[in-house]
C-alpha cells in the first residue's frame, strides 16, 4: 500500500459519541442497548460502530464475550470500530486503522428507498488467517451492495484474532479457568449474531432470513457455524468463499504458539498475562503474528472432526453456497515476498507435509504430481489449492447435500491482472461487494458487468436460498451430477469440475493438511538440496577466483 492510501484509511478514524438533543429519526434504530443514529450518503444509510458486546477488557480480556448492557442512550453510528490487535501488513487495508482490544463492534447498511417489510439480512465476516482483517478494511464498505440490492441489509462484524482471539492458554498456570481462550473470535462471532436475532427488527431485517458469509478465515468461520450447536437458529443460510472446516488447528498445532507466548512475555501465569498493557500486548503480538494459531478443534466448542456434522445430516437445517478460486496459493506470491521467496518456501512445507502420509497416501501425492506439467513449485501450489481449499469445499457440499441439505458450488477462474496472481486467494472480493476501485487483489478495476452478476447471485441466494440473475439457473450441487457454476467471463455450469483431481487426492482429507507454519522443520531434503547446492556454488566461485589469480601472477612472471 502507498502511504497515501495508508494516510486516507487512517483518517477516516472517529469516535462516536452520545446524542443529548434532536436527531433524525430515519436515520436511527432503537435497539436493546440503546439508539443508534447512522449517516446518510444518497438513498444509502450506514450505522457504524454499533456495540454487540462489552469489551472484552479488564476481567474479560481472553473470555467469552458478554452480552452488551441493555440501554436507551442515543449514540451517533458515524465511525468505523478500531480493528482487533494485529501486525500492520501491506494486504491487510483494516491494520492501519487504529488498532485496539476494544474491537467488537458491526457496521450495518441499509437502503432507505426500500419500504420492504422483513428485508433479507447478509452478515460478513471478514477474512485474514484469523490474525489480521477488520470492518474498517475499505474493500467491505457495503454502500454499492445495498444500493445495487436495495431491500438487503448488510452487516460486517468485527471479532478477536491473533493473540486476543485464538490463544491456548491451558499451559499456563491459570490457564484452566480460560478454556474459551482458543476459540474467542468464533464466540464473538456467535455473540454478534444473538445481538442481530435481537435488534435487527429495528432496521427492517428479518431476523428469521439471515445469511452468513465470509472469506478465507470468514468463509472458515461460516463453514464452522452450523456445526457448533450455539449458533443454532441465529442464520439460515451460509456463504463460503475459500474456506472450509479444514481451516483449524488440533491441540497440539496449536501449542507452538502458547509455548512462544510463553517466551517472549516470559510470563508463566495468566495473571502475567492479564497485567500487560494493550500496548505491551501490541508489541507481542507483532513478534508472534506469523504463527498465528486457526480455530482449535477442542471437541468442546469445535468437533474433533469438524467434517463430521456434515456427514451425520446435522447441518442440513442450513442452505448452503460453498466454492474456491482454481490458483488460491498464488495470492501469497504476493504476501512472501515474490515469486524467489515462494519458490523455495513451498517445497519446505510440502515436504514437511509428504513426511506425515502413510506411504499409499504419498503414492496418490506422486500421481498428482507426475501427471502436471510445469515447475514442481506450480505443481504443489495446485496441490495445496486441493487439499486446503476445494476438496474440502466438496467434501462440505457432497456431505450436506447426501442428506438434503441444499447445496451450491462455485469455482471461481476470472483472474487477477498482478503478475503471476492468477484467480488467486481473494481475487473475488471487489466483485461481491462491488467495490470495484478497490484493486489491491485484482489489480485492476474489477468488470461491473460481473459484479453486477456475483451481486445478483448472492442476494438472491440470501432472499431465497436459490441463486439466479438475469439470465442465469444455477443446478443444485449433489454426489451424482456434481454440478457446479464457474465463474468466468462468462459464468457457466459445469459438472464434476477438476474430476480426476478429486478422486484420485480426495482420501487425503483425513489428515487436514492446514497452512500451519509454527513447526516446520528446515532438515528436509529440498533445504539440504539447496545448502548444499550454495556451498559447491561459493566453493566453485572460490577455485575460479583462485584460478584467476594463479593465472594472472603467472602471466606477470612471463
Amino acid at each position: 500500500m502507498t502511504d497515501e492510501a495508508i494516510h486516507r484509511i487512517r483518517e477516516r478514524y472517529g469516535e462516536n459519541q452520545p446524542i443529548s438533543g434532536e436527531y433524525d429519526e430515519e436515520l436511527s434504530a432503537r435497539c436493546s442497548n440503546g439508539v443508534f443514529v447512522g449517516a446518510r450518503v444518497g438513498s444509502v444509510c450506514a450505522f457504524r460502530g454499533i456495540p454487540f458486546a462489552k469489551p472484552p477488557v479488564g476481567e474479560l480480556r481472553w473470555r467469552a464475550p458478554a452480552p452488551a448492557e441493555d440501554g436507551d442512550g442515543v449514540y451517533e453510528a458515524y465511525y468505523n470500530a478500531k480493528s482487533p490487535i494485529q501486525t500492520e501488513w501491506q494486504t491487510e487495508q483494516a491494520s492501519f486503522y487504529p488498532q485496539g482490544e476494544d474491537c467488537l463492534y458491526l457496521n450495518l447498511w441499509k437502503n432507505l428507498s426500500d419500504e420492504t417489510d422483513k428485508r433479507p439480512v447478509m452478515v460478513f465476516f471478514h477474512g485474514g488467517s484469523y490474525g489480521w482483517g477488520g470492518t474498517a478494511d475499505p474493500l467491505y464498505e457495503g454502500e454499492s451492495f445495498v444500493s445495487k440490492q436495495p431491500d438487503i441489509i448488510l452487516i460486517t462484524v468485527g471479532y478477536r484474532v491473533g493473540l486476543m482471539g485464538f490463544v491456548d492458554l491451558s499451559y499456563f498456570e491459570g490457564g484452566e479457568d480460560y478454556p474459551d481462550a482458543p476459540n474467542l473470535g468464533i464466540l464473538d462471532q456467535i455473540e454478534a449474531l444473538r445481538w442481530i436475532r435481537r435488534n435487527i427488527s429495528a432496521f427492517g431485517g428479518d431476523p428469521d432470513n439471515v445469511t452468513v458469509f465470509g472469506e478465507s478465515a470468514g468463509g472458515g468461520s461460516v463453514s464452522l457455524l452450523p456445526v457448533i450447536p450455539a449458533a443454532k437458529g441465529l442464520f439460515r443460510r451460509v456463504i463460503a468463499e475459500s474456506g472450509s472446516v479444514a481451516l483449524t488447528f488440533s491441540k497440539e498445532e496449536c501449542h507452538e504458539f502458547s509455548r512462544r507466548l510463553m517466551r517472549e512475555s516470559k510470563a508463566k501465569s495468566v495473571a502475567e498475562l492479564t497485567a500487560l498493557s494493550e500496548e505491551e500486548l501490541q508489541k507481542l503480538n507483532e513478534k508472534l503474528n506469523q504463527y498465528n494459531n486457526f480455530p482449535q478443534r477442542d471437541g468442546r466448542l469445535i468437533p474433533l472432526n469438524p467434517y463430521l456434522p456434515y456427514k451425520t445430516g446435522q447441518t442440513t437445517d442450513v442452505d448452503l453456497l460453498i466454492g474456491t478460486n482454481s490458483e488460491e496459493m498464488n495470492y501469497w506470491i504476493g504476501e512472501i515476498g515474490g515469486v524467489v521467496p515462494f519458490r523455495f518456501s513451498i517445497p519446505v512445507k510440502f515436504e514437511n507435509d509428504m513426511k506425515t502420509l502413510p506411504e499409499s497416501d504419498r503414492e496418490r501425492v506422486k500421481s498428482f504430481m507426475n501427471g502436471m506439467r510445469g515447475h514442481s513449485m506450480w505443481k504443489m501450489a495446485r496441490f495445496y489449492d486441493e487439499m486446503m481449499f476445494r476438496l474440502p469445499a466438496v467434501e462440505q457440499a457432497q456431505s450436506h447435500s447426501d442428506n438434503g441439505g441444499r447445496t451450491y458450488m462455485y469455482y471461481w477462474t476470472v483472474p487477477s491482472t498482478l503478475p503471476l496472481r492468477k484467480a488467486c486467494h481473494a481475487v473475488e472480493l471487489s466483485y461481491v461487494f462491488g467495490n470495484l476501485q478497490e484493486t489491491i487483489y485484482t489489480g485492476e478495476v474489477a468488470d461491473e458487468t460481473l459484479s453486477d452478476t456475483v451481486i445478483q447471485l448472492w442476494s438472491s441466494f440470501a432472499r431465497t436460498g436459490v441463486p439466479e440473475a438475469d439470465g442465469l439457473s444455477w443446478e443444485q450441487y449433489d454426489s451424482e451430477n456434481r454440478a457446479t457454476m464457474v465463474i468466468s467471463r462468462e459464468p457457466h455450469i459445469e459438472y464434476d469440475v477438476l474430476s480426476d483431481r478429486r478422486r484420485l487426492l480426495m482420501p487425503l482429507l483425513s489428515h487436514m493438511i492446514n497452512p500451519s507454519y509454527a513447526t516446520l522443520d528446515y532438515n528436509v531434503p529440498f533445504v539440504r538440496k539447496t545448502v548444499a547446492g550454495a556451498i559447491a556454488l561459493a566453493l566453485g566461485a572460490a577455485g575460479l577466483t583462485l584460478l584467476a589469480i594463479y593465472a594472472y601472477k603467472k602471466s606477470k612472471k612471463k
